[in-house]
């Protein structure tokens, strides 16, 4: 059973993957059930999923509340606690603190409970600009600590969270490393004859570049070096166009921002539909992908492995030392998020250097086609069986078969940067 706010048609990255991973579980012969929000008339998918909606209203666009977020957790604890018995019961981060119910939800099925953590709260919620007395703040990290510790497992999505939640105590035996993949619809395409491109006005052979943003632009992914950036760049060099593609809280800034500073070479996208993803991701010449350096070990950008999926070099805005950071070597550069001067700089070096771009490019691609939906679900699948065993339900547990990839140890898998 995976307990998460969303699931699609809704949007979100964690639904996404869980969609991913779920059906492929099922394929295996997993009995899979996802407990979610949402109008309980919404189509189940992929096949194979028992999807129980809770009613509940998925907001579309921008960001729940806080009150959205407790009244989520409510409905999902609760109908998770209604449903027949299963053996193993994984919460995800949406809501925040959803691993506060795994526990209870395990101690009620009789099952292990596994948390698969996207996002580190209570951490991150000063990074997204929640205030909160530091007592309040002191009494959840410590509730969140105490709960991740009695899960049978905690699976991280990239080293430095998994640093971050051992640090909390929860023991080495316990944490897995799992990092998120792209999505299995995009491959790398030809910028010629792309009709994205077209859609924007840029023609095969007209030298212009796209340098593009694509996805959730929230408040832990900080924007202001972009729009220096593109300052800077926007008369020296007016072959370069940025684009912004996307939905997210964030966005009404940043065009706010881009109307006052009167930026002519970037432009705005609502959100494109799935049909749209490979073609749009390719249409870039250059990708961005930026993160708070305060919220190093709490998340890792996800888009990341979209955009390396559909062969393009990127620029990580980000912190140095993190999970994204690994992950662009030599296929991109890290800079500060808050240099303007810097990001310029390497863009303009991008735009005059089509080779590099194709061969960081190519490795790009590479980098992602080693770590696929399908090796993630075998070794989801691996941890799922282990912990089962664990609590004495491995009789009781379907076959956990993956054919040959499956594997003894996440570990031991070849992940990617692990």
């Amino acid at each position: 059973m995976f307990v998460n706010r969303v699931f699609p048609p809704d949007r979100g990255a964690t639904g996404r993957c869980l969609a991913d991973l779920g059906g492929r579980l099922a394929a295996a012969g997993w009995r899979v059930t996802v407990v979610t929000d949402g109008e309980t008339s919404r189509p189940d998918a992929p096949a194979g999923i028992a999807v129980h909606r809770t009613g509940g209203a998925v907001p579309e666009r921008g960001r729940p509340t806080v009150r959205a977020y407790l009244d989520s957790l409510c409905r999902l604890t609760g109908l998770a606690l209604r449903l027949p018995r299963h053996d193993v019961i994984v919460t995800m981060t949406d809501p925040p603190m959803l691993a506060l119910a795994g526990p209870m939800l395990a101690a009620r099925h009789g099952a292990a409970s596994l948390h698969w953590c996207h996002d580190l709260y209570p951490d991150l919620l000063p990074v997204l600009g929640v205030g909160m007395p530091a007592a309040v703040l002191g009494l959840a990290r410590h509730g969140m600590a105490r709960a991740l510790r009695r899960h049978d497992r905690v699976v991280a999505i990239g080293r430095c969270m998994r640093d971050r939640i051992a640090a909390m105590g929860v023991a080495a035996d316990r944490l897995a490393l799992l990092p998120n993949w792209p999505d299995p619809v995009i491959r790398p395409q030809s910028a010629a004859g792309n009709g994205f491109r077209r859609s924007l006005g840029l023609e095969d052979g007209d030298g212009r570049i796209l340098v593009a943003y694509s996805g959730t632009l929230g408040l832990a992914h900080p924007m202001n070096g972009v729009l220096d950036a593109a300052a800077r760049l926007q008369e020296s060099d007016p072959a370069l166009l940025f684009l912004l593609t996307g939905e997210g809280r964030g966005f009404a800034a940043v065009e706010e921002a881009a109307r006052s500073r009167g930026l002519r070479n970037l432009r705005r996208l609502p959100w494109q539909p799935a049909g749209r993803l490979a073609e749009s991701l390719s249409a870039a010449d250059l990708h961005l992908v930026t993160m708070d350096p305060a919220a190093d070990g709490m998340m890792v950008p996800s888009k990341l492995a979209g955009v390396q999926a559909a062969g393009r070099p990127c620029l990580f805005l980000g912190p140095r030392c993190g999970e994204a950071a690994a992950q662009v070597a030599d296929c991109g550069l890290t800079i500060d998020p808050f240099d303007g001067a810097a990001i310029a700089d390497a863009v303009r070096a991008y735009a005059a250097d089509p080779g590099r771009r194709a061969v960081e490019g190519a490795l790009a691609a590479r980098r992602a086609a080693g770590w696929t939906a399908d090796h993630a679900a075998a070794a989801f699948a691996d941890l799922a069986a282990g912990a089962a065993r664990g609590r004495g339900t491995a009789k009781r547990a379907v076959r956990p078969v993956m054919g040959k990839a499956a594997a003894s140890s996440v570990e031991g898998r070849p992940v990617p940067n692990a």
